[in-house]
C-alpha cells in the first residue's frame, strides 16, 4: 500500500531506539501525589476535599462548572496534606498534596459502563467528561469539548494519532502493542458519540509490528481501517495527519470540524475504553522516560501526580551532567528547570538531554536561503513571522498568517544559521493573541 504523507516536513533524528523495544512497566507506588487543579486548557478545577480529607483512588477531588474544563481525580487513596500553589510542568497551579496509606482503596464510584450501543450520544459525553479525559498528545484539550462540535457542524470521520512522529517518544507504539482493544473500544466510543461510520488509526511505517497489531484488532469492526504513513515529521500534527489520511485541507484559521474530521490521540481513546470497560477514570497515563541523560530508559505507566525526580530514580537516575530535561519530546516539549514537579496527564514523555546533546550553537545572521518556507507543513514564512516578531510588528507578522504556525519546529531544526525561529514566533503569537483579548474586552 502507498504510504500516506503531506507537503514539507522534516526528518529528525529519531532518538527512539533507547524505548521502542521496552515493554510497559508499571511505575513504583509513590508516597506522595501532587495533583494539579489544572492540567488541561481551559477554566481550572476548584477543590472537593479539604485538608485532612481520606480519599480513594478514582475519587473526583476537582472539578469547575465551566464546560471547557476536565475533573481531576486521585490517583492514590491516602490523606490530603495540602492545597496550595506549586509548580508544575505548565506554570503554577493549585496542586492537592495526597500522602498515600499504600493500600490504593478504589472509590466507590468507580464502576464499569454499560455497553456504549445502549448508551446516547449525552450519556457517552457525559461519561468521558466524568473521566476527567483530556488529549494525551501534549495539547490536554478537553475530550468531551472536542467531542461536541456545534449542530452546525457535521462529521464523518475520526482519525486516531497513531504517528507518533515526535523523536525519543515510544509510549503510544507500546500502548497499541501491548492493549489494542482497548484503542479499538475507545475509537468505537468516539464513533459512536459522533454518529459516524469511518474511522481511520493513522501509523507511521517505522512500527510496522503496531500496523499488524492494530489491523489484527480492528478486525471485523465495520468502518475501522489502519492507514499507514511515511515517515516524517510532523506527521502526527492534526492538520497533517487529516490530509494524509483524507486528502482534505483544513482551512487558515479552521479546526478539523470545517472538513468534517475529529482528531484524538491513541492515548486519549485507549482511556475513553478504560473508563467504560472499568469506570476508571484518567489517573495515570504511558510515559517514555528517555534520552541520553537516563541510566536505564523504560516506557512507564505514571499515576498523575508523581515527581519527576522519583520517576527518574526508577530509571536509574541521570546519567552524567544534565543539559536539558523536557516534558515530551526534543520538538515540541517543554523546558524544565527542576525535576520537583509533578507528572500530568499530558506527559507524554520525560526526555534527559546530556550536556553534549543539548548543547546549540551560536544563532548566525539569517541567509535568506529559504529552507524554513520550503519545510513548512503549514507553507508559512517562518524567517518573515520570526524578524516581524521579533521587531515588534505585530501587525505585518499577522498579515503573514503567524497564527497559523503549528509551532512543530521544523523551521528551527532545518536552518542552517540556526536561528531560534520556533522561539521568536512563539512569542510573536503570544503578543498577537494578548492584544486580540484587550481588543476584545473594550
Amino acid at each position: 500500500m502507498e504510504l500516506q504523507t503531506f507537503k514539507g516536513g522534516i526528518h529528525p533524528p529519531h532518538g527512539k531506539s533507547f524505548t521502542a523495544m521496552k515493554p510497559i512497566e508499571k511505575s513504583n507506588e509513590p508516597k506522595i501525589v501532587t495533583i494539579p487543579l489544572q492540567q488541561h486548557i481551559g477554566a481550572p478545577c476548584q477543590p472537593l476535599v479539604q485538608v485532612g480529607d481520606k480519599v480513594k483512588v478514582g475519587q473526583k477531588i476537582g472539578d469547575t462548572e465551566a464546560f471547557v474544563s476536565a475533573p481531576v481525580h486521585s490517583s492514590v487513596s491516602g490523606e490530603v496534606k495540602e492545597i496550595a500553589q506549586k509548580l508544575t510542568p505548565t506554570g503554577q497551579a493549585v496542586c492537592i498534596v495526597i500522602e498515600s496509606d499504600g493500600k490504593n482503596d478504589v472509590d466507590e464510584s468507580v464502576q464499569p459502563k454499560p455497553d456504549v450501543e445502549k448508551l446516547s450520544k449525552e450519556e457517552i459525553l457525559k461519561v468521558i467528561r466524568e473521566a476527567g479525559i483530556t488529549g494525551m498528545g501534549g495539547a490536554s484539550f478537553p475530550t468531551h469539548v472536542k467531542l461536541s462540535p456545534p449542530p452546525d457542524k457535521e462529521i464523518d470521520t475520526v482519525i486516531l494519532n497513531g504517528a507518533e512522529c515526535e523523536p525519543y517518544l515510544t509510549a503510544d507504539h507500546r500502548l497499541m502493542l501491548e492493549n489494542p482493544e482497548r484503542v479499538v473500544y475507545g475509537l468505537k466510543v468516539i464513533m459512536k458519540a459522533l454518529n459516524v461510520k469511518a474511522g481511520y488509526i493513522g501509523i507511521e511505517a517505522n512500527k510496522p509490528d503496531a500496523i499488524q497489531v492494530m489491523e489484527k484488532a480492528i478486525k471485523g469492526e465495520e468502518g475501522m481501517s489502519v492507514i499507514p504513513l511515511k515517515v516524517k515529521y510532523p506527521q502526527g500534527a492534526e492538520k497533517q495527519l487529516i490530509y494524509a489520511c483524507t486528502k482534505r485541507e483544513v482551512p487558515s484559521g479552521k479546526l478539523p470540524m470545517e472538513v468534517k474530521v475529529v482528531v484524538s490521540n491513541i492515548g486519549s481513546a485507549a482511556a475513553i475504553g478504560e473508563a467504560f470497560k472499568t469506570g476508571m477514570p484518567l489517573i495515570e497515563r504511558i510515559a517514555s522516560i528517555t534520552g541520553s541523560g537516563i541510566k536505564e530508559p523504560k516506557n512507564l505507566k505514571i499515576k498523575v501526580g508523581t515527581s519527576f525526580k522519583d520517576i527518574v530514580e526508577q530509571c536509574g537516575g541521570y546519567n552524567g551532567k544534565i543539559g536539558k530535561l523536557i516534558m515530551g519530546g526534543p520538538m515540541m516539549g517543554l523546558a524544565q528547570f527542576t525535576d520537583e514537579i509533578p507528572c500530568i496527564k499530558g506527559t507524554s514523555g520525560i526526555l534527559v538531554l546530556s550536556e553534549e546533546d543539548a548543547r546549540l550553537p551560536k544563532p548566525q545572521n539569517c541567509m535568506r536561503c529559504g529552507k524554513c518556507v520550503e519545510i513548512c507543513p503549514i507553507g508559512l514564512m517562518p524567517l518573515y513571522i520570526s524578524a516581524y516578531g521579533s521587531n515588534n510588528m505585530l501587525d505585518k507578522a499577522e498579515e503573514v498568517n503567524a497564527l497559523d504556525c503549528i509551532e512543530c519546529g521544523s523551521c528551527s531544526f532545518v536552518c542552517p544559521s540556526k536561528r531560534p525561529l520556533l522561539e521568536t514566533i512563539r512569542v510573536a503569537k503570544s503578543e498577537i493573541n494578548t492584544r486580540k483579548r484587550k481588543q476584545q474586552q473594550k
